[in-house]
């Protein structure tokens, strides 16, 4: 059976649909105490549950391990987990003295309660390595391919900086013509970042820019500021994480994205493409 997670009802389901597996009923109630139960309401008798769930927030971790325990409490001899987007997984090392690997201690946590865990398009491969499981990783940028227009001018996939260029290539091939290039970017903090144009020409082209995931907003809207300056057509943005935080969408909209496409690994109102058909192949 699927068993979503809050976060992830609409992967949950597509999941299914995909699998043809039954989908579970699932409650998530809090108590007045701000403690929560996310709970598994009359389990059928598979003998395996995939449990799915995004892990956005320190809540959604939570939920995770109560529905890993209530499969196993209902007599699942199996528990896969999906995490469509997996929480902390960009703090895969300890960047000053003191710090954790959060990575590594929620992979850790999120282990004991399952036999295998998929992971859709993680920041760093790395962490499939902090999970004491079989751990495999998902591609699924491919998928973005499909809800952009068929029609677009002369167009180049861009991404941020060199690590995203193959998520660009990847949704570029899909699509089937185009070419690809990438801006120079250098982080001097969580929040400022320094873009600096590549040598493509896109005056006049229509433009995509590709990343694995839109945050704060940052990147993606200074790049579009760019690309407008250079004369692109114009510049849509395509990501498999739309986490979109804090100011991150109003930040796209004022730089003049033509129009975001994401995934459902994260369910926004961008999420226009599911990655079900992805995640199915390797359940």
């Amino acid at each position: 059976m699927i068993v979503p997670g809050s976060e992830s009802q609409a992967l949950g389901a597509a999941l299914a649909a995909e699998t043809g597996h039954s989908l579970a009923a699932v409650g998530y109630e809090r108590f007045p105490d701000g403690e929560r139960m996310a709970s598994v309401a009359g389990p059928d008798d598979a003998d395996r549950a995939v449990v799915v769930a995004a892990t956005t927030s320190d809540a959604a971790h939570v939920e995770l391990l109560q529905l890993q325990d209530a499969v196993r409490e209902a007599g699942v001899d199996e528990v896969v987990t999906v995490l469509p987007y997996m929480g902390y997984g960009r703090q895969e090392r300890a960047f000053e003295p003191g710090q954790p690997v959060s990575a590594r201690a929620v992979a850790r946590a999120i282990s004991t309660g399952t036999d295998r865990v998929v992971l859709v398009n993680p920041h760093e491969a790395s962490v499939a390595d902090f999970f004491d499981v079989p751990c495999d990783i998902v591609r699924a940028a491919s998928r973005l391919a499909t809800p952009l227009p068929a029609d677009l001018t002369d167009p180049l996939f861009l991404s941020p900086d060199t690590g995203a260029l193959s998520l660009a290539e990847s949704v570029r091939d899909a699509y089937g013509r185009g070419a690809v290039d990438y801006f120079e970017k250098v982080r001097h903090s969580g929040t400022e970042v320094e873009i600096t144009p590549s040598d493509a020409a896109v005056a006049g082209r229509d433009v995509v820019v590709v990343d694995d995931i839109v945050a704060t907003g940052t990147t993606m809207s200074e790049s579009i500021a760019v690309l407008d300056d250079r004369a692109a057509a114009a510049v849509y943005v395509a990501c498999v994480h739309p986490l979109l935080a804090r100011a991150a969408r109003t930040k796209l909209e004022r730089a003049g994205v033509e129009a975001i496409y994401a995934t459902d690994t994260i369910e926004r109102d961008v999420t226009a493409v599911s990655v079900a058909p992805t995640v199915a192949d390797v359940l």
